[in-house]
């Protein structure tokens, strides 16, 4: 963060005296005000809902520009690193800031793969919830439980025990999330494998049975190895924010990330591809292609309160660069599982078409997003809708231990505390109870 040669001056129509704000540039995008000394300066604070115009931290991990749709994770555009690395390459240079090389590559793969086992009492902590829980119910209360299982690395202040929390983290997460589904759908649970990669390893706990051997089919696994590389880490939005502001506390990594998770879950956040599904499906009940054009007419009616899940994104409001990348995935996919044909697919095709051709969605922009796709994909894969979130949570997971540990390193880091503008009642006095 450096001094701009600016300075920001704020002045008051009330008479009182302007004050002068410093103005910080980063490296890239909008610089700065930093407000710091507001209150202490002039008794105000500055009200911004939802945090459009704040920056809360300084961070070197994620860069994005919502206008141009760019995205960069430690200055290497997503087109690359989707194109020509794997998952764990990513999870690399979130933690490390450097891509691996060949040497750091074997390392880090054998140390994630030597740990992707859990505690074997996780299973009767599972047995606890009900079958018919959601999995981001079950995978909240798993991810938390890890500080209970693993409470040699709890010390967030402890660089060696943060390195050690985050490689158990990102190599167990797959494994939860396979167990959270084996539970629900009454199967055995199946161990790591060694031998297999990252994505296919989680594709073999997933859906492999004890009864046969399970082939991992290349084009899924590339796949899955995508969606997670996509979904990495996204800058400050909702769910980082939360890991952040619960790290702020000192609170022990698996917590931290167990809040984020748990943020996660909800429908304007990691749950939009889950509702996205729902709405096709939705579609589908009503009658299918048939009915697509009088849903986008729906869509478009502002009192019908019909909404389009998967278009459109909070910052880019350009094509989310990861869509671009999702819906090649999406087409080799159905390719692959000859599913070009199935009515679903068929109909987001449709839903696709009318919002990249129609003025009314071309000028707000609503183009589709990653979470469009990425439901797709996991359907076709065989991942149970109610499931998706939990992939999000799992690739998501270097993402948030990256920032969390930039975090705890920043010398300029303190405790969360958000300020408010207060609206409710003045000073009053309680009235005796037989007066009221």
């Amino acid at each position: 963060m450096n001094l701009s040669d600016n300075k920001a001056t704020m002045s008051f129509s009330n008479g009182s005296p302007s004050i002068d704000l410093p103005v910080y540039a980063g490296s890239v995008g909008p610089d700065v005000i930093d407000i710091r000394k507001l209150y202490g300066q002039t008794g105000m604070f500055t009200y911004d809902p939802g945090f459009l115009s704040t920056a809360a931290c300084q961070s070197a991990i994620t860069y994005i520009d919502g206008d141009k749709g760019e995205l960069r994770y430690r200055g290497y555009p997503i087109e690359q690193l989707a194109t020509q690395c794997d998952y764990l390459d990513v999870c690399h240079l979130l933690l490390n800031g450097e891509l691996p090389n060949t040497q750091e590559k074997k390392d880090f793969d054998l140390l994630v793969t030597s740990h992707t086992m859990v505690n074997e009492q996780m299973q009767f902590f599972l047995r606890g919830f009900r079958r018919d829980a959601h999995p981001m119910a079950v995978l909240t209360g798993l991810v938390g439980g890890m500080s209970a299982f693993y409470h040699d690395s709890t010390d967030i202040t402890n660089p060696e025990h943060r390195h050690i929390a985050a490689i158990r983290l990102i190599a167990k997460m797959p494994t939860l999330v396979a167990m959270a589904y084996k539970y629900k759908t009454g199967q055995p649970y199946i161990y790591p494998k060694n031998s297999l990669s990252y994505s296919g390893n989680f594709l073999h706990m997933m859906f492999a049975t004890p009864c046969e051997e399970y082939k991992v089919n290349p084009v899924l696994e590339r796949a899955l190895d995508r969606i997670f590389i996509l979904h990495a880490d996204h800058e400050q939005n909702a769910s980082t924010s939360t890991v952040r502001l619960c790290g702020s506390s000192g609170t022990n990594p698996f917590a931290a990330i167990a809040a984020g998770v748990a943020c996660l879950w909800g429908p304007a956040h990691g749950g939009a591809n889950e509702a996205c599904l729902n709405m096709l499906e939705d579609i589908q009940r009503k009658g299918g292609l048939s009915k697509v054009g009088e849903f986008m007419e729906q869509v478009k009616d502002k009192n019908s309160g019909v909404r389009l899940m998967g278009f459109g994104h909070r910052v880019y409001k350009n094509y989310d660069p990861r869509a671009k990348l999702m819906q090649e995935t999406c087409k080799e996919v159905l390719a692959e599982l000859g599913l070009e044909n199935d009515p679903l697919f068929k109909l987001a095709m449709a839903v696709e078409k009318i919002a990249l051709e129609d003025d009314y969605f071309v000028q707000r922009k609503l183009y589709p997003n990653v979470d469009f796709y990425s439901g797709i994909v996991q359907r076709a894969v065989g991942i149970p809708v109610n499931l998706f979130t939990g992939v999000f949570a799992l690739a998501r997971t270097s993402g948030w231990i990256a920032q969390l540990n930039e975090m705890i390193g920043d010398p300029e880091y303190k405790i969360g505390r958000p300020r408010q503008l207060f609206t409710g009642d003045t000073l009053r006095d309680v009235v005796p109870q037989a007066k009221r």
